[in-house]
């Protein structure tokens, strides 16, 4: 598609080149790229219109590039570019007639977000013959960053954070090294270093970013850690309890949720908190951590709807779809999450929600495969565990015990303080005929959560399966767990 943009390509044209059938391709493309084969067309055509647009010079014209890239209709070429990236394109193609600072690339200053970081594009480095390349993936980057609901700006002295980097030259490859550092302190944040892909820079500025988000979410956390929460905003108290939420415990949950409540009343229309605060609540009545689990459900379902109301990043889209699923609002929350991926295809948290809705709809195998890509994209994230967590879920679901109890005791060992794993590992090992384990794992987890009994695991239960449910609930009852 890619090489031929004007050409009108129909699925069937598509699935031949590809050998595969229509209904298998349009499969794969949303579960890998998020979309239709159509919406993807329409996705690169306005790539290489835009890109076109930025390297322009002052005899282009706009028609031209909208039919260059097979857009038959001007008019509507240019709403829908108005759309996607905030201004016209006849404003993009102006800005190109001002003057760059010296040896610097021109970097317009795009803001997505007041509370985010802004983030400086520094120059990468090249000698000479690899001058385009350097500015193409400039470009690139300065996309997929704003596309993943990141400021970007040209000034360094007020952004918070610098890329730079170089291109140099090993052998007969070309490797691409940036570093991601602190502009205040000078502390070094992320490094990256890669072979340069010169066939597609979009996709490999989209994976630059898809690494570089987990590092920088860890340095937004830990500049506020130790700030005075009185010193805070209540976008900075919603990054400070942003750890303990995700913990997924019983001991995070409490502390996250008080500093929550500081930052609403702070600010009520606070994305961030408004959508930590859901899920914040959704986790209390799903994970027992609390003896009201109804009052904090409705509380969770309340706090969801405001935050779909407000305006978030991938991020927050990917919090909120976790809160709505959790209260049961499955519709909602695969909406919300289609957003998320939609502005940020290499978000690993919107790849994760997205399988554990596809587990409660009963999909396991969708859901396995997305549980999966959330672990590529982000292995090494404070929330891989939740994905061990689905794999295994997944697996019992789909009767594989011995595969769903491996599964979830890797997530145990990674992260033990999350107890409510025990619910499904110890029907786990009790099913594939591990009696002893189970007994182990059901002590575990009531060592930690003295009163629990059957009633309140049916109680807290998220919207799994029926036949999943019932398969939990008969083996904690035959392990040994009060009725």
């Amino acid at each position: 598609m890619d090489a031929d943009l004007r050409r009108d390509w129909h699925l069937s044209e598509l699935a031949d080149r590809a050998r595969v059938s229509s209904r298998t391709l349009q499969r794969q493309f949303r579960t890998f790229l998020g979309h239709s084969p159509r919406v993807t067309l329409q996705d690169l055509r306005f790539k290489a219109a835009r890109r076109k647009l930025l390297h322009a010079t002052s005899a282009t014209k706009i028609m031209d590039v909208a039919l260059g890239c097979g857009f038959a209709h001007c008019g509507r070429f240019s709403v829908e570019y108005r759309t996607r990236y905030g201004e016209t394109p006849s404003q993009t193609l102006q800005r190109q007639s001002l003057p760059a600072p010296a040896g610097r690339p021109l970097l317009p200053t795009f803001v997505t977000a007041h509370q985010q970081p802004a983030i400086a594009l520094g120059r990468i480095e090249a000698q000479s013959r690899h001058g385009d390349m350097a500015r193409h993936l400039t470009d690139a980057l300065i996309m997929a960053l704003l596309r993943a609901g990141m400021a970007v700006s040209c000034r360094r002295a007020s952004a918070r954070y610098e890329i730079s980097g170089g291109l140099t030259d090993h052998e007969a490859r070309t490797e691409l090294t940036l570093r991601l550092t602190d502009t205040i302190t000078g502390r070094l944040i992320w490094a990256y270093r890669a072979e340069v892909d010169l066939a597609d820079d979009e996709l490999m500025a989209a994976r630059i970013v898809t690494a570089l988000q987990p590092s920088l979410r860890l340095a937004e956390m830990d500049r506020v850690r130790h700030v005075p929460d009185h010193d805070l905003v209540a976008h900075d108290l919603a990054l400070k309890a942003m750890p303990d939420v995700i913990r997924l415990d019983a001991q995070g949950n409490d502390h996250a949720r008080d500093l929550l409540e500081r930052a609403i009343q702070l600010d009520p229309d606070d994305a961030l908190a408004t959508a930590l605060s859901a899920w914040t609540h959704a986790q209390r009545a799903i994970y027992h951590f609390t003896t009201t689990p109804t009052e904090d459900r409705a509380r969770a379902t309340e706090l969801a709807h405001k935050a779909q109301a407000l305006p978030g990043d991938a991020t927050v889209l990917a919090i909120l779809g976790n809160a709505l699923t959790l209260v049961d609002e499955l519709a909602a929350a695969e909406i919300v999450i289609s957003k998320a991926l939609a502005v940020d295809g290499g978000s690993a948290w919107a790849w994760s929600r997205s399988g554990w809705i596809n587990l409660y709809k009963g999909d396991t195998t969708a859901a396995i495969e997305r549980f999966k890509i959330a672990l590529d994209l982000a292995p090494h994230d404070q929330l891989a565990f939740n994905n061990f967590v689905g794999i295994g879920c997944a697996h019992f679901d789909a009767g594989h015990y011995d595969e769903a109890a491996i599964w979830q005791q890797r997530a145990v060992l990674d992260h033990p303080s999350a107890l409510w794993i025990h619910r499904t590992l110890c029907p786990s090992y009790l099913l594939s005929g591990a009696q002893h384990e189970a007994k182990r794992s059901l002590a575990l987890w009531r060592a930690g959560c003295p009163e629990l009994t059957i009633a309140g695991v049916e109680a807290g239960l998220p919207p799994l399966t029926w036949s999943c449910r019932t398969r939990i609930v008969g083996a904690l009852n035959d392990a040994g767990l009060p009725l």
